[in-house]
């Protein structure tokens, strides 16, 4: 109702603009791979990303029937994984590149015996209530469960860090101030006339003409999928991930993964060509994005 009430709020009020941000959970299941944006609605949801998915799909008809039927400009976009300064690092909710990066953190603390250091980081982020006034038993403790173990057959400060799943699954991350940078040129740059270019060339016996009226071209042809996938194109596993982590951070434990866990979808890829066509592309890749979150979360 939220997003139904700002668009309506947008188009009483003339807003010259406006940006709808979706997710790429909007996608089937069995998208192709990578996922183009023509793969909309042509199978079934993830089950238990569907209510979401299905509110997000209903923004973008919204803005597009708005655009088509009332001459609008609003533009939906839907971004890949993100990661980036203040991510959110609670292990209890985060996703898996900031629980990652948070755990090889605690992990170096602990083979380091860098307790000073463990103890402020839970101070800014307790773990289920426990912070860094807490005793030594107590923080070990909650870390074991949060799988950031100390081996007590090797050395005293031997480590090793639980993932969950086989670590075979491939996802796409997309540093957060990109995605900023691609919201900024899209609103600045592009029209949703600029979007729709490749529809309007497919009119039935008509010559493209950039002035063509959106009125006259919604007789003519169906337009749909006008919004705009956000993402570099570009999938690294999770395994990979975690060794990209573990390499930056300087943790030199083990890393664990726990096949009886899920693997969740096995691969979740973009399809950012329409971005691309429009004059737009990624300039942070993960190892730098990593080398760079990493320096903020220390900072």
């Amino acid at each position: 109702m939220i997003q139904n009430n700002v668009i309506h709020a947008a188009y009483k009020n003339n807003v010259k603009k406006l940006m709808f941000l979706g997710s790429t959970c909007i996608y089937p299941r069995e998208a192709p791979q990578p996922m183009p944006e023509d793969s909309l609605l042509t199978s079934p949801l993830e089950y238990t990303n569907e209510p979401y998915a299905i509110a997000k799909i209903a923004g973008i008809k919204l803005c597009e029937s708005y655009n088509l039927q009332y001459g609008t400009n609003y533009i939906s976009v839907m971004p890949t994984n993100l990661y980036g300064p203040n991510d959110n690092f609670d292990l209890e909710k985060s996703h898996v590149l900031p629980a990652l990066l948070r755990k090889a953190h605690l992990g170096k603390c602990l083979e380091d015996g860098d307790w000073e250091t463990l103890r402020t980081d839970l101070d800014k982020n307790p773990i289920e209530g426990v912070d860094g006034q807490a005793t030594d038993e107590a923080i070990v403790n909650i870390l074991a469960k949060y799988g950031i173990r100390v081996n007590p057959s090797k050395s005293v400060n031997s480590v090793s860090i639980e993932i969950w799943g086989s670590g075979k699954p491939m996802r796409e991350f997309l540093w957060s101030e990109d995605m900023a940078d691609a919201c900024v040129f899209l609103m600045e740059n592009v029209e949703f006339n600029d979007i729709i270019e490749s529809q309007k060339s497919k009119v039935k016996g008509q010559k493209y003409d950039k002035d063509l009226r959106l009125s006259d071209l919604r007789h003519s042809t169906e337009i749909r999928n006008t919004h705009i996938n956000i993402g570099t194109g570009k999938e690294v596993s999770i395994k990979e991930l975690a060794e990209l982590i573990k390499e930056k951070v300087g943790f030199n434990g083990n890393l664990v993964f726990n096949a009886d866990k899920p693997d969740g979808t096995l691969r979740k890829l973009t399809d950012p060509n329409k971005l691309h066509q429009l004059g737009w592309q990624h300039k942070i890749e993960i190892e730098d994005g990593i080398e760079q979150m990493y320096s903020w979360y220390l900072g």
